[in-house]
């Protein structure tokens, strides 16, 4: 009998399903995409019911399309979107609200209420500049502002949690409440030392420890699932990763000093430090990449609101391009002598600057400046924020980084690419395959489970490479013209 694993890589935009076989080797996927939801307020949600609703169709289609045998399916792993939080009814497993996406920051008000020793404890213990970004802010807004949520808190009858301990919950017909390291060391939670929940900041947010889920390594047997009864008979769920700790681990950057960068609607750059917690000075976050057989592994990480989200806005707000396709011809035919720059603050700027109030800017403009330039700009916009994470990095690193594996859609563009090279002064590995997120899950599950070997697993993915095109001077003057446009912002 053939032997299957499944990843389910549930993002911000939608849910993916992939199949691997026996040897780690990617033979489907399967996509369903869910709504996004936006207040008038500018508030960020999504229907936690129809992305579970979402997760089961994938799995079937994935296995249907590919003719597959649901008893042939031995396992599965979890990835997911991370900061974006979940509440719930312990007992009746109903959603009490929509979840808060990562992007939303309707929780600012909370954190702009704490002292100053307050944020820097949250920052020495959590790895995490205190922000409406992390899922800490997000429970405490639910628990003051969502009456039901504070009624079953005090009841003891009050779930919250990141995406993956919904799905679990889910999947495990309410028979498991947990979540992982990786996961966890998100929440702005979890104590970075102890590697417990910190009860001060729970305190500080108003949050019951009893609506937590338990925290397990990552390759743990979370549970077993039938996919309410699309098997015939449970499988374990052996694995849940954040999507970006997912990739990192797909992309095999299990050595200090091995950086990834994810570019999805936002984008995760990660840099693994090992089993020795590394305190940021220059804007970044700490954070552990997963825990595995009892062991941590540390990260240092900036994370950027807008990525691929901003070419979503090019196309759907401003109705400038068809698909994301045209932005690589168009940019290559931009004038390369226009001076435009896109700050794509629509939400605020994440790391290194951490500015919640700032709002998006375009600048530099001509009489010449078109389509194409606009176009250009914004593909420059993402290329600017990860090096401005990077030169951050490699300050609190002490290292220099020559090597960058990156991985999702727009790592297609090849524009895109060549221009974040040159800014870097890296290599740009780019992988044959998108999804490195549901990768990394499945094969961390594979591997857990016996199913394929590590060395099976990491030979599977091959790169082609960018190298550094452009001059010194000419790097210098637009990455100038970038700090330029950043500091029109303000504070």
């Amino acid at each position: 009998m053939n032997k299957y694993i499944i990843s389910i890589d549930q993002s911000t935009q939608g849910t993916k399903a992939l199949l691997f076989d026996h040897k780690a080797r990617l033979l489907h996927r399967a996509d369903k995409s869910h709504e996004q939801i936006i207040s008038k307020e500018g508030y960020v949600s999504h229907d936690l019911n129809e992305i579970y609703r979402n997760v089961l169709y994938v799995i079937r289609q994935v296995v249907e399309e590919y003719g597959a045998r649901p008893e042939e399916i031995v396992g599965m792993g979890i990835s997911n979107q991370r900061e974006t939080t979940a509440a719930w009814n312990r007992e009746t497993d109903d959603p009490v609200c929509d979840a808060i996406v990562w992007q939303c920051a309707r929780a600012e008000s909370l954190c702009r209420a704490f002292a100053d020793e307050e944020r820097e404890y949250v920052r020495k213990n959590t790895g995490i500049p205190l922000s409406p970004y992390f899922p800490a802010a997000k429970m405490g807004w639910i628990l003051e502002n969502v009456r039901e949520a504070r009624e079953l808190a005090d009841a003891g009858k009050l779930c919250l949690g990141t995406i993956d301990s919904w799905l679990l919950f889910k999947l495990s017909r309410g028979m498991a409440f947990k979540t992982d390291y990786s996961n966890a060391s998100r929440t702005q939670l979890l104590n970075l030392h102890s590697l417990k929940w910190d009860e001060r900041v729970l305190n500080m947010f108003h949050i019951p420890l009893e609506c937590l889920p338990t925290v397990c390594d990552s390759n743990e047997l979370f549970a077993a699932t039938d996919f309410e009864g699309f098997l015939p008979c449970p499988v374990p769920v052996h694995t849940m990763l954040g999507d970006s700790h997912g990739a990192l681990f797909g992309h095999g950057c299990l050595q200090e000093g091995m950086v990834k960068t994810t570019y999805g609607t936002g984008s995760s750059i990660m840099m693994n430090v090992g089993s020795d917690y590394v305190e940021s000075n220059f804007g970044l976050v700490t954070s552990l990449a997963w825990r595995m057989d009892g062991k941590v592994t540390y990260v240092l990480e900036g994370n950027l609101n807008y990525t691929g989200a901003v070419i979503t806005w090019l196309k759907e707000d401003l109705g400038i391009i068809q698909s994301a396709g045209e932005t690589e011809s168009l940019a290559m035919a931009a004038n390369p002598e226009d001076r435009t720059y896109l700050v794509p603050a629509f939400s605020g700027l994440g790391a290194p600057y951490w500015n919640s109030n700032a709002r998006a800017i375009i600048c530099g403009m001509s009489r010449v400046t078109g389509k194409k330039e606009l176009v250009k700009a914004a593909l420059d916009a993402i290329a600017y924020q990860i090096t401005d994470i990077l030169k951050a990095m490699e300050k609190d690193a002490r290292v220099k980084i020559e090597n960058l594996c990156v991985d999702g859609g727009p790592t297609g563009n090849a524009y895109l690419m060549q221009f974040q090279s040159d800014m870097a002064e890296a290599v740009i590995r780019v992988p044959d395959a998108e999804e490195l997120s549901g990768i990394g899950a499945a094969y961390m599950a594979g591997i857990a489970l016996g199913v394929f070997t590590a060395d099976e697993a990491f030979a599977n993915l091959k790169y082609r490479e960018y190298t550094v095109q452009m001059d010194d001077i000419r790097r210098q003057e637009l990455y100038t013209g970038w700090v330029e446009a950043v500091k029109r912002l303000g504070s």
